[in-house]
């Protein structure tokens, strides 16, 4: 008969061997061999560059460079400029006006070419049309075609008709002028006559007076001091009236004209030329001056220092002014006083103060004194009138790069 023990069944023998395992208990002990370790993300790193599996990457944007074919690039870049701004990089005076952003050394030669044969072939067409006009006009007044043009008036230019046809064909001198300015230097018309780009009319009546207190006194004293010493007097030219009509209407346009061409176009074509503005204006004087004393056909030389001093003159003002409204007043006031009082007298003073002959010494110092003094006055009103002598600008080159460090 067994007995049972504590820990067995009744009638077994207890057991001796090592105790039982368990399994875990979950969320303790290691996984089962057989189980994965759980995923963890790996830390990112950027990884090199390469073409990508499925090509080359793709092409970037090609560098920037002008076509085979393309002009050459300007010097500096020309932005849009909207309408109404300066053409100038910097202030110039007048006579570099034309050093603008369309400046180039050979466009003031293109332009002395140009306008002398545009105004050689206008100025023949002008004067064939108001030579076919004044005949005409003769006719149909009841006289001989030809009557205001007779040989010595055609000789002298003396005679009110001929008068009006050489004023007339000099006049069409300015719009040629505006017409190089326009298309050889790609610039306004009016830089041809002051530094604000056009003409600065309030000027005029000061100017005028100016030149009447000077060149008009002067001439003046030496008609009288020339009738003084036995010049003969007659009274007035035949058409006296037709005379004076003529020199108030015509002679300032040919006045102007020839402003507009030696102390306008001409000096600001040698002026450009060269770097310096003072040397530019004293070279520019000096050829204008004498081109201008060879354009009207001197008798002798005192004539030809006369009217090289008058050009002169014409240029000095210029420069002080910054525009031709001065020189424009100079010569108008001289020429018309000339005829008006020359008319006045007789036509034999007038033959003595056109053809240059006979013309006294005191004439020619009168005439020295006077230009002197009006370009005295006209440098003492500055203070007053205060007229603009640079050109206004806008700097539009693109910055220059600094040194490297």
């Amino acid at each position: 008969m067994s007995t049972a023990g504590p820990e067995g069944v009744a009638g077994d023998e207890p057991y001796g061997g090592p105790p039982p395992t368990l399994p875990p208990a979950p969320g303790q002990g290691q996984p089962p061999p057989w189980q994965p370790p759980p995923w963890q993300p790996a830390p990112w790193q950027p990884a090199p560059w390469g073409p990508a599996q499925w090509g080359p990457a793709p092409p970037g944007p090609p560098a920037w460079g002008p076509a085979p074919w393309a002009p050459a690039p300007p010097p500096y870049p020309r932005p849009w400029v909207p309408p109404g701004t300066p053409p100038h990089d910097e202030p110039q005076p007048f006579l570099h006006a034309m050093r603008s952003r369309t400046w180039r050394a050979w466009r003031p030669a293109v332009g002395v070419l140009l306008f002398t044969v545009v105004y050689l072939v206008a100025a023949v067409v002008t004067f064939l049309i108001g030579l076919v006009a004044v005949v005409v006009a003769e006719v149909a007044a009841g006289a001989p075609a030809g009557t205001g043009l007779s040989e010595q008036d055609l000789r002298e230019s003396t005679g009110p008709s001929v008068l009006l046809l050489v004023n007339l064909a000099t006049a069409v001198a300015i719009p040629v002028v505006w017409l190089v300015w326009a298309v050889v230097h790609r610039m306004g018309i009016g830089w041809s006559s002051s530094v604000l780009g056009r003409l600065r009319w309030r000027l005029f009546p000061s100017f005028t007076l100016l030149a009447l207190l000077t060149i008009g006194v002067g001439i003046a004293v030496s008609l009288a001091l020339a009738v003084a010493g036995g010049w003969e007097v007659t009274g007035p030219v035949a058409s006296y009236g037709w005379l004076v009509a003529v020199v108030f209407l015509t002679t300032p346009l040919q006045s102007a004209a020839e402003e507009f061409v030696f102390r306008g176009y001409l000096s600001q074509a040698v002026a450009g030329w060269i770097r310096a503005p003072r040397t530019g204006a004293i070279v520019a004087a000096l050829v204008t001056a004498t081109l201008f004393s060879l354009a009207h056909l001197p008798h002798d030389v005192p004539t030809f220092l006369q009217r090289f001093a008058v050009g002169l003159a014409a240029s000095a003002v210029v420069w002080l002014t910054g525009g031709l409204e001065a020189a424009i007043a100079l010569h108008t006031v001289n020429n018309v006083v000339i005829f008006v009082l020359a008319g006045a007298l007789g036509e034999d003073v007038v033959t003595s103060t056109e053809g240059g002959a006979g013309v006294p010494w005191f004439d020619q110092v009168l005439t020295l004194v006077a230009l002197v003094a009006f370009v005295a006055l006209v440098a003492h009103s500055r203070r007053r009138l205060r007229p603009e002598t640079y050109t206004a600008a806008v700097d539009l080159r693109p910055p220059v790069p600094g040194p490297a460090h």
